[in-house]
């Protein structure tokens, strides 16, 4: 059975924002089975040899499908949805729309939500420029976003798939100041729409009832 390595403790202030929710969202969504490995991060289990092997870089999520073993959160949704034939097209074409945006939301979009969020947690505040150079590069890709949305119900085709998964959680995990998503009310509703689907919510209220805060 597929095992799933995901955190069973981590930091209050992480806690329902952490990766390994990408891949418990799409296990649900796709109604795979699989049994989760939970790590204690306060306690440094991702730090041990057995787990580096698994992961190189001492990570969550990981996978071990039946000694198929993958990293990264992005790579596992996809491995998952041409496994099982869903969320994802079957032509190429389709599966190219799919995969440019998944590429997207760990890129072009996580990463200035992310710049932005280590800034805050480090940054003394002395300097006001980087972190309004930061929030300006935030805007710009959420008004592109704005724009995409304008006459899209889903980002990459007109149904549900993970690359919706992976850019819902991402506005959901990323956005920490409410006023950086406030002027886009279409990327607002995108987010609201995708994490109003059951399989988000009873994936967030499983994980919330086993997953500690350390």
């Amino acid at each position: 059975m597929l095992k799933l390595y995901g955190f069973s403790k981590v930091n209050a202030g992480a806690r329902g924002h952490t990766r390994d929710l990408r891949v418990l969202w799409a296990l649900e969504e796709l109604q795979l089975p699989f049994e989760t490995v939970g790590l204690d991060h306060p306690a440094q289990d991702l730090t041990t040899d057995a787990y580096r092997d698994i992961n190189p870089f001492q990570q969550i999520p990981s996978i071990d499908d039946d000694g198929v073993v993958l990293t990264e959160s992005a790579a596992i949704v996809v491995y998952l949805a041409k496994k099982s034939g869903r969320l994802i097209p079957a032509d190429p074409a389709g599966e190219a729309q799919v995969l440019r945006w998944c590429f997207a939301a760990m890129n072009s979009i996580e990463l200035p939500l992310v710049a932005l969020m280590v800034h805050d947690w480090t940054a003394n505040g002395s300097d006001p420029k980087p972190r309004q150079f930061l929030a300006d590069w935030v805007h710009l890709r959420m008004g592109h976003l704005e724009r995409w949305f304008a006459d899209r119900e889903y980002v990459a085709t007109d149904d549900f798939t993970i690359a919706d998964l992976l850019m819902a959680h991402v506005l959901h995990s990323g956005v920490k100041d409410a006023s950086l998503i406030a002027p886009y009310p279409g990327v607002q509703a995108y987010r609201d729409r995708c994490l109003a689907r059951p399989a988000w919510r009873r994936t967030f209220e499983a994980y919330c009832a086993r997953v500690e805060a350390g």
